[in-house]
């Protein structure tokens, strides 16, 4: 693999600014690299014979063709704005740790953006959904970020994002969108409302900030506990959810502050998922249901509470292919049709070391298979560690038990 690297940042201008250092280094250049769209901006400073690779997804092949050079070849890159913002001078320290790297930055695309609003930023949070999924970003809405700052692509335009955000209440914020931030005719700044934004085509590339109306700036302070009564239910049978004083003490029994992927089995209402997500947003939440109506109440409850971003799988788990989920590091068991001991066997094969099953057992008339017993029986054969149950009653129904075991 070539070991040295320069890379260079660039913005939108057809017509870059180079300082004599770095003209110098483009002049002495045989092999340079970047986006069709840099090659553009960039190919007039280019020296006669030089060589160009292009940076094209998947970036094995770019990088095969670097690794395919002398072995005292110097690759030129070009990147948008600051290389190591996001940008492919840390693509380049991921995939070769010791190259070589010098970087010569420009002002990012976000930094551009502030500029032109004259808007200080140094509390913004940064967020990039560029060739990335929506969790950075449902994660920061949960939190209540005041003041965001986002890189777009293609599917993560502005039009999509407001709509994310309109979906799920976060309706207080102002957006401001930068196209083609640096070029001299085709700039344009532009401030709407998230409703006006959702409306909106805008020119690539662009990037946009999300400033909140105020402190909290979305749907309302973060709650502690949500409601019971906020939340939609199974034919509207207010058995059928677990109670926010268990949903608390079934968290803390799962310690997600310390967890990275919770798998949520028998989610019903979605209930435990949402507070989980709501308290925990930094968690990746796997929800699984063998009801099929059970998809539109989650989805209208994560709604309701404003928590994008939990995966849903409905169908029987037992049957379910896992293998492409991220391995749990906490289960909690909802509802098990009696099936407990091969629900908790196929848990297990994918819990990592160390990880936490929990699951509320409740003593019912009329219910023929004791699912504490289940459960122990399952921690033997499983060879899990127990903790000590904990028993609560919070009204006049049935006491419950919170069961919890590690592996």
């Amino acid at each position: 693999m070539n070991e040295r690297f320069i890379v260079i940042g660039i913005t939108d201008s057809p017509t870059p600014f180079f300082p004599p250092e770095v003209r110098e280094v483009i002049r002495q250049g045989v092999v340079f690299s970047g986006g069709r769209r840099h090659h553009e901006i960039v190919a007039s400073e280019l020296p006669t014979g030089h060589r160009w690779i292009d940076i094209t997804v998947p970036l094995d092949d770019v990088f095969a063709q670097y690794e395919a050079l002398p072995a005292d070849s110097e690759v030129i890159v070009f990147a948008s704005g600051d290389p190591l913002f996001f940008g492919f001078a840390s693509t380049i320290r991921q995939r070769c740790p010791a190259a070589d790297i010098k970087v010569y930055p420009a002002f990012n695309s976000l930094q551009m953006l502030a500029h032109r609003l004259v808007m200080p930023y140094a509390d913004m949070r940064i967020v990039s959904l560029t060739g990335r999924p929506w969790h950075a970003f449902d994660r920061a809405l949960i939190e209540r970020t005041a003041m965001m700052g986002v890189l777009t692509d293609r599917q993560h335009t502005p039009a999509a994002i407001a709509r994310r955000m309109l979906t799920f209440g976060y309706r207080r914020y102002t957006m401001f969108v930068g196209e083609h931030l640096g070029h001299p005719e085709k700039e344009r700044v532009t401030k709407l409302s998230i409703e006006e934004a959702a409306q909106r085509e805008f020119a690539m590339p662009n990037c946009l900030i999300l400033r909140a109306h105020d402190d909290v700036g979305t749907v309302g302070a973060k709650p502690f506990g949500l409601p019971d009564e906020r939340f939609s239910l199974l034919d509207g049978r207010e058995k059928m959810i677990t109670k926010m004083p268990i949903r608390l003490l079934t968290l803390q029994a799962l310690d997600l502050p310390a967890r990275r992927v919770l798998w949520d089995i028998g989610f019903c209402t979605g209930s435990v998922s949402i507070e989980a997500r709501q308290l925990f947003p930094h968690l990746h939440i796997e929800a699984f249901e063998i009801r099929p109506e059970c998809e539109a109440i989650i989805t209208d409850n994560m709604q309701r509470m404003g928590v994008p971003g939990i995966e849903v799988h409905i169908g029987d788990f037992l049957s379910t292919d896992c293998s492409a989920l991220p391995a749990p590091d906490a289960v909690f068991i909802g509802g098990h049709g009696g099936r407990l001991k091969e629900i908790m066997a196929k848990a297990v094969r994918h819990l990592n070391p160390g990880g936490i099953i929990v699951m509320n057992s409740v003593v019912a008339p009329k219910v023929t298979t004791d699912s504490h017993q289940l459960w122990d029986e399952a921690c033997r054969e499983l060879h899990l560690r127990q903790d000590d149950p904990m028993h609560i009653q919070i009204n006049d129904h049935h006491p419950i038990t919170i069961l919890k075991c590690k592996r």
